[in-house]
């Protein structure tokens, strides 16, 4: 069976993995790939955007299927235009990628369908007065969000005036996140703990994987600037089953419900980010797609066989169950010097105990040059730990990334600390 995977992070690498392993027989293609991805497959040297020259190559190629890892080309529209030439492909249409490509739609929708949220109020360039206005007479801390896609940069949370109006001129005079800034939501600040939920859906029946929490900011503690993800564990303890009831009525049934009415029924993978309040659980944001790192520990607990999960999913009819290993998986991003600035490219590599079921590396910003991995992206590359317990993952995947090395190498320390302070409190 020809797969063809579009993209070339951490995320693409733990699918090809993940579904290397099937039973079935696959020839993986990867668009564009990186360092890592030869190990199952052949990276294509077309880019995760270029929508017409990759349906042209899965006609060519007569691929099977296309599992598309990224958001930019889904919010493109990229289902729409496979479905179009009757290409088999595994993703949400432009319509439901929307969530993801435009905060403004994902709130309106939120607002029609109830769905709990950050009370939120909308603003475009051409109201920057208006406001300014606004924010000399909010509280602070708050949160502002770039409209568009901003590779997980656009969020930016003032903790004062001076903070906000700096911020304000980010998006505005400065154009930091580009067209992706013209408009903006400002949130009320949410007290609470973040978690990913990952939805697998044919747009009618669903399945749950276990409960992830992202890392987002640079430095140890929380610190720093925001980035694409440090590391991430699963499952996490915030989201109690009771707490899961209540998610499961109150956002993933009615977001389903919801774009079935508007005549989009959602297929693949769908991320729900949660705050859980004190007044209970409440969406962040919506992706349309496997966030990275979390993909990394989720494939690592995954027992059943990928393919056949997609498969069922794009032939409308998912009806097995999902299967994880009993225990737990954490990921340590390594990220290049700079991240997630200007960051430094080129460093080799050098690797040094090999992958086991417990641990493993996996390769996100390499790339192959002169027979050599190096590095070619901010997230360079993921240790992934299994355990059964939370402490144990950690320190497996810790223990991994220290195999590993490159010039000006940089990772938290902490990645899991939540996880283990709130299984302490269970548990007392």
């Amino acid at each position: 069976m020809k797969i063809l995977i579009i993209g070339s992070g951490g995320r693409e690498y733990a699918l090809g993995w993940k579904l290397a392993l099937s039973e079935k027989p696959t020839k993986l293609y990867f668009a564009p790939g990186n360092g890592g991805t030869p190990y199952f497959g052949e990276n294509v040297p077309i880019k995760a955007n270029e929508i017409k020259a990759l349906a042209r190559f899965a006609e060519e190629k007569k691929i099977d299927l296309t599992i598309v890892g990224p958001e930019e080309p889904l919010v493109l529209g990229i289902v729409d235009t496979f479905k179009k030439r009757n290409l088999a492909i595994f993703g949400p249409d432009r319509f439901c990628a929307t969530l993801e490509g435009s905060k403004i739609f994902a709130k309106t929708f939120m607002d029609r369908h109830h769905i709990p949220t950050a009370a939120h109020w909308i603003f475009e360039d051409s109201e920057k007065e208006k406001l300014i206005s606004f924010l000399k007479n909010s509280s602070f801390p708050i949160v502002l969000k770039a409209d568009g896609l901003a590779a997980g940069k656009g969020v930016i949370i003032p903790q004062n005036l001076d903070e906000a109006l700096d911020a304000v001129k980010l998006y505005f005079d400065k154009k930091s996140f580009g067209t992706a800034g013209d408009k903006i939501v400002v949130e009320e600040f949410m007290e609470g703990e973040e978690a990913t939920v990952f939805v697998l859906t044919d747009g009618i029946q669903y399945r749950v994987f276990p409960v992830a929490q992202d890392h987002k900011r640079i430095g140890d503690g929380d610190t720093g600037k925001n980035t694409g993800g440090m590391g991430a564990y699963a499952p996490a303890p915030v989201c109690t089953p009771e707490i899961m009831k209540i998610v499961d009525e109150t956002i993933i049934k009615p977001t389903l419900t919801g774009l079935r009415g508007e005549n989009h029924p959602y297929t693949g993978i769908l991320y729900i980010g949660l705050m859980i309040t004190a007044s209970g659980p409440k969406v962040v944001e919506y992706n349309v797609r496997f966030g990275d790192p979390e993909c990394q520990v989720e494939m690592m607990l995954l027992e059943s066989d990928l393919l056949a999960a997609i498969e069922e999913v794009v032939s409308g009819k998912l009806v097995s169950d999902l299967k994880f290993r009993a225990g737990f998986a954490s990921v340590v991003v390594a990220a290049a010097n700079g991240y997630p600035d200007q960051f430094e490219k080129g460093k080799e590599i050098t690797f040094g105990s090999k992958d086991n079921p417990d641990k493993r590396i996996f390769h996100a910003g390499t790339k192959l040059a002169g027979g050599k991995v190096i590095s070619d992206g901010g997230r360079v590359l993921g240790s992934v730990g299994f355990g059964e317990t939370l402490e144990k993952s950690l320190e497996r995947a810790y223990q991994h990334i220290k195999t590993v090395s490159f010039d000006g190498m940089v990772y938290r320390k902490d990645i899991g600390k939540k996880g283990i302070e709130a299984l302490e409190r269970i548990t007392k």
